[in-house]
């Protein structure tokens, strides 16, 4: 389809249409977040795909912690409805990658640097994990691409 904002909005008008209130007000309350975002500041910007995914998965966390504080508070009900917003929310969030996936997509880029004539140590971190996060992008910890890095250059 297009962007991640039009599937949104897209969504929205299913979610009226089939009376799925819970999806409904989810996906309001992140299409209103996003135009909150794109209007704070001194001129209003258009968020692209890749910072409306960073913007769900910040929803999403909000939502999980905020499940976890009614559990511990003995708030079931609410603790449940907040854990069906997160999965409402993380259904648009793209599949997260696995540990074997990263470490392909790091050793491409090690592979490609060397092609180029690069020698490489600890100093070409930064060579190495720009286009590794520019692949990676909020699918996997960054922490944890940063350590496989390190390891691969060690």
């Amino acid at each position: 389809m297009g962007t991640l904002k039009e599937q949104l909005q897209a969504d929205m008008k299913t979610h009226m249409k089939s009376g799925n209130r819970t999806a409904l007000t989810t996906v309001r309350n992140v299409l209103g977040e996003i135009t909150t975002r794109e209007k704070s500041g001194k001129t209003p910007v258009e968020l692209d795909d890749a910072q409306v995914v960073s913007l769900l998965q910040k929803e999403a966390a909000k939502r999980r912690d905020t499940a976890r504080i009614y559990t511990e508070a003995g708030e079931a009900d609410r603790a449940a409805s907040e854990v069906a917003e997160a999965e409402i929310i993380e259904a648009y969030l793209p599949a997260p990658l696995t540990r074997e996936d990263v470490e392909a997509i790091v050793d491409g880029a090690l592979a490609e640097l060397r092609a180029g004539g690069a020698e490489l140590s600890m100093r070409q971190m930064g060579q190495v994990m720009k286009p590794v996060t520019a692949k990676v992008a909020g699918r996997f910890d960054g922490k944890a691409v940063s350590e496989i890095v390190r390891s691969r250059l060690a």
